[in-house]
């Protein structure tokens, strides 16, 4: 699939997921408003082959209600609203399709850059794909010297602009964690590996904040009293999926949460500085006190 085919794709899949319904006709009128038309309509028989092609690729399908004037829509697109990987696809292709025919605009629109992206990314979710061993050289911030693994990787993660690729290393007779950032030469092997049917990237995740995980940390509740307009924020942006507003006063909030505090859920906690407290657990507080009197102590007073 070339770019520009893949590019038409996400173009009709944007337009029909915008409008809600609508007719070939209109697909037409928008076709010919776009770049990628260039100046020509957009044949039936080529749009059904879309269609087709979008529903295999992307698992998106798109259907046609015949008694009603012949409408396109999209089916189940209240799963779609609900995150995960087709949303963020269709997301980031459709902004990137419609600042390509903005040119002007190119230059007011800032981005954050994912440098792990660039050069691994491809050939990790080519492997995945094709269930297909890799072979990697990996720099950890933790060890002295690269380590060699050999991983079948089952998913990938962005967290804090970095891509990560989890899968089973066969080194280590466990489940890893791999930066994207940190990995010095990849190699693609000929080894086959079959993905195992009982596992779910986002129920792998989903005790957790970020991308490190620790079986030796259970679930438990979590009470983080936040201050002033934090609080906004962490409303609009929920730390993790389980979390509750417990209490409600003037002045600030209790939000609840059952998850596994790892070292990410600690360091979120730090960047928000004094807009944030701990409550519980006891030992996660301590945790929290311990970083902060360690961190007065780099600025003694004078």
């Amino acid at each position: 699939m070339t770019k520009d085919l893949f590019d038409k794709y996400i173009w009709l899949v944007d337009i029909i997921y915008r409008s809600g319904k609508i007719t070939f006709e209109e697909i037409n009128e928008r076709w010919l408003r776009s770049t990628l038309s260039g100046g020509t309509d957009l044949p039936l028989r080529t749009f059904h082959n879309w269609r087709t092609a979008i529903e295999q690729v992307f698992d998106i399908n798109i259907g046609c209600n015949r008694k009603a004037g012949y409408y396109y829509y999209i089916e189940n697109a209240d799963d779609m609203e609900k995150g995960g990987i087709r949303n963020w696809l269709l997301n980031t292709f459709a902004v990137n399709n419609l600042i390509n025919e903005s040119h002007h605009l190119k230059r007011r629109i800032l981005f954050e850059e994912i440098p792990s992206g660039k050069r691994y990314l491809t050939p990790v979710i080519e492997a995945m794909r094709d269930g297909l061993e890799l072979e990697l050289v990996h720099q950890s911030y933790w060890y002295d010297k690269p380590g060699v693994y050999t991983v079948q990787p089952y998913c990938v993660k962005v967290f804090r602009q970095r891509w990560y690729v989890i899968g089973f290393c066969k080194e280590r007779n466990d489940m890893r964690t791999f930066s994207l950032d940190r990995i010095h030469q990849l190699t693609t092997l000929d080894n086959h590996f079959t993905y195992p049917k009982n596992f779910d990237p986002d129920t792998y995740f989903a005790d957790y904040f970020g991308i490190i995980t620790d079986d030796e940390i259970d679930v438990e509740p979590v009470r983080i009293k936040v201050f002033g307009k934090q609080r906004l924020y962490v409303r609009a942006l929920p730390l993790h999926h389980s979390q509750k507003e417990a209490e409600i006063t003037d002045t600030y909030s209790v939000f609840e949460y059952h998850i596994k505090p790892t070292l990410d859920f600690e360091q979120e906690i730090l960047s928000r500085g004094t807009d944030m407290e701990v409550l519980a657990p006891l030992w996660l507080r301590e945790n929290i006190a311990e970083t902060i009197h360690k961190m007065s102590l780099k600025y003694p007073n004078d």
